[in-house]
């Protein structure tokens, strides 16, 4: 199978890093497609971020051909309804792949992330996963995610000392990693700290795997039909969905588009 995994930020430092974790576990058959857009903020810290993340990961859903799954390595699940939107073949976050196989090999697990201001967003996805009630608590180590990417960074060290206290104050049985540019630390924080560790990452690559073998795809019922058909303006137009007779842009009375009348004064 193939296997398309978006890095919605611009690092492509970040974007081997993640390649590579997903190639750690891939089965012998799978390709490993790790792709970022040009276009967008070099990391995603924050709602803010996020929205200017999202047309990138259509941009490459669109560029690529003949794929069997997706992967969205950021751990905000960023854009991954839209993703599931613009596409049949299984759109896997990485957020929620580590969020249930964690409630597979713990009872409670806690998640180490990396700014506090990424917390109310992984505490939202976890309500809406209906997995909150196993989650201990929900931690920052106030690590950059750029910082991940530096050689000679302490980021390493306050990961550990963030998950050494999620276990003794927060009793948590397993540690999910909140970025995917944590993901080559998993192995060796399991080892040091003596309980599961997850990289959301290596939890995507194998659920894709997992629904390729049986079958299964997005339902296109509902909420993940595909997008409606029309005509998007400005710097949008590429994006434009296709999936049915594409309709006009709305006019004003005036005649005119809405994006132009907006900027007629």
């Amino acid at each position: 199978m193939r296997i398309l995994i978006i890095n919605p930020n611009t690092t492509t430092s970040m974007t081997a890093k993640i390649g590579k974790a997903a190639m750690s576990v891939a089965s012998a058959g799978t390709e490993i497609i790790s792709v970022n857009p040009s276009d967008g903020p070099p990391s995603i810290e924050g709602y803010f971020d996020e929205v200017f993340a999202i047309p990138g990961i259509i941009t490459e859903m669109n560029k690529a051909a003949a794929i069997d799954a997706y992967v969205i390595a950021c751990f905000d699940d960023t854009g991954l309804d839209a993703a599931r939107c613009a596409a049949e073949a299984p759109a896997i976050g990485i957020g929620e792949a580590a969020f249930h196989l964690a409630s597979l090999v713990a009872g409670k697990f806690s998640v180490v992330t990396t700014l506090a201001r990424s917390v109310p967003a992984i505490e939202h996805n976890l309500v809406k996963y209906g997995l909150a009630s196993r989650c201990a608590k929900v931690r920052s180590s106030e690590v950059a995610v750029l910082d991940l990417e530096l050689p000679g960074s302490d980021a390493r060290r306050r990961i550990s000392d963030e998950i050494a206290r999620a276990v003794r104050e927060d009793r948590a049985e397993a540690i999910v990693l909140g970025c995917a540019g944590m993901a080559d630390l998993a192995s060796s924080l399991s080892r040091e700290h003596g309980v599961p560790v997850l990289d959301g990452v290596a939890c995507a690559v194998t659920l894709a795997e997992a629904l390729f073998k049986v079958g299964l795809r997005t339902s296109k019922v509902g909420g993940y039909a595909a997008p409606l058909g029309k005509r998007f303006s400005g710097i949008y137009a590429s994006l434009s969905p296709t999936g049915a007779a594409a309709r006009p842009p709305v006019r004003d009375t005036l005649g005119l588009t809405n994006a132009t009348s907006m900027d007629r004064d």
